[in-house]
């Protein structure tokens, strides 16, 4: 079978005319790599796959599934389950159901497919076109030529975004900065990269606020800027840093005098880490603290409200449930990285750190801290 030069892509696949016009029936500017799925399903004589879409993508998944079954000879299963980001990949699910592949649309390969287990996983970015002269118009129209610009996005954009830098760099000091795992100017919720103290603004390209914000606190004293490339609109953002710092280290303070701890491992896809799990127990009991364990897949006050006897709860699935919605619960709801400041396991950051999926993180309490043995953690004894 002749093979594409560009992808590898068989070209009975890639110019199959009734392929074709299946595909153009989806988004022309929204790349689902329709072909390369395909492609994989066929290699691979795949019978099932496993389809996960974040909520801004489901109303496309009846289609695609449509499209993979006819194309592909295959069945499809649709997850109706809650998808935050990458750390939801949902392997597990994929294969409680028999499928061989899972499809994990509009994120990037936070979870490597080597560490899935029981199926084969392919990620789909779902790359975003948008009009990027307009975007390079605004940019040159609002900000002073030479000045020093981080451009930041999601994976859907990161494309888009290497093609804006060239055309901006003849007049401004344009970068796009990287903290590895992620893409160059790929940032998450919980992982942003840290700028020079030079910068001058950080540009964030995207229709909301949630990554923006990780971007914000990692740096907050860059000025920070969003462009809605729907809307075609440049907002100035802000962030109430005081705010938070002062909420969230009330409660550190108020988990360094707790005796009983909630440990939660999160059950949505990935988000739980084992490791991270052991040297947060490790050093809450090296600590002298109780530790109780629990598993949850969405954590809600209802069901730490039935705990009376917990005082204070380490939750290891998303550090933005502690930071964004830490007072909606009655009882402190802290992160890894504040309860190891809470145990006197380091200091407090000026900069609250924005590493959890960071390989150059603060310590063994996020996800890809360099494979470091357990003996690197400060393990102190408070009574």
């Amino acid at each position: 079978m002749r093979r594409s030069i560009i992808r590898g892509i068989p070209v009975e696949i890639l110019e199959d005319e009734k392929l074709n016009a299946a595909v153009n029936m989806l988004p022309s500017n929204y790349d689902f790599e329709i072909h390369k799925t395909i492609w994989k399903i066929r290699r691979e004589k795949i019978k099932r796959v496993y389809l996960q879409f974040p909520e801004g993508l489901l109303l496309f998944s009846c289609l695609i599934a449509d499209i993979l079954e006819e194309f592909g000879h295959c069945e499809t299963v649709i997850s109706c389950d809650v998808v935050y980001g990458a750390c939801c990949v949902d392997d597990y699910a994929a294969k409680a159901v028999d499928c061989d592949l899972l499809v994990h649309y509009g994120h990037s390969c936070l979870i490597p497919v080597q560490d899935t287990t029981g199926c084969s996983v392919l990620y789909v970015f779902v790359s975003i076109k948008f009009d990027t002269g307009h975007f390079i118009d605004t940019v040159r129209h609002n900000f002073n030529p030479n000045s020093r610009l981080a451009l930041v996005s999601t994976v859907q954009f990161i494309s888009s975004l290497q093609a804006a830098r060239k055309a901006l760099s003849n007049d401004f000091k344009i970068e796009l900065p990287q903290v590895a795992p992620l893409s160059p100017g790929e940032v998450l919720g919980c992982t942003a990269p840290r700028f020079n103290e030079n910068m001058d603004a950080v540009i964030f390209v995207g229709d909301g606020r949630f990554h923006l914000e990780s971007v914000m606190i990692a740096n907050p004293d860059v000025p920070a800027f969003k462009y809605d490339p729907y809307g075609k609109k440049c907002f100035r953002e802000h962030y109430d840093h005081k705010t938070m710092q002062k909420q969230r280290r009330l409660s550190v303070e108020m988990a360094s005098n707790c005796k009983k701890f909630g440990l939660i491992c999160g059950a949505l896809g990935r988000q739980g880490n084992i490791r991270i799990m052991e040297t947060v127990r490790d050093q809450l009991l090296a600590s002298c603290r109780e530790v109780f364990e629990f598993v949850m897949s969405e954590i809600s006050l209802e069901k730490l409200s039935r705990f009376k006897n917990i005082e204070c709860w380490v939750q290891i699935a998303c550090p933005r449930l502690s930071i964004d919605w830490g007072l909606q619960f009655i009882k402190p709801v802290i992160t890894p990285y504040e309860l190891m400041v809470a145990m006197d396991g380091i200091k407090w950051q000026k900069q609250y750190p924005m590493d959890y999926y960071a390989f150059e993180s603060l310590g063994p309490w996020t996800n890809n801290f360099g494979r470091r043995t357990k003996q690197h953690v400060k393990m102190r004894c408070t009574k």
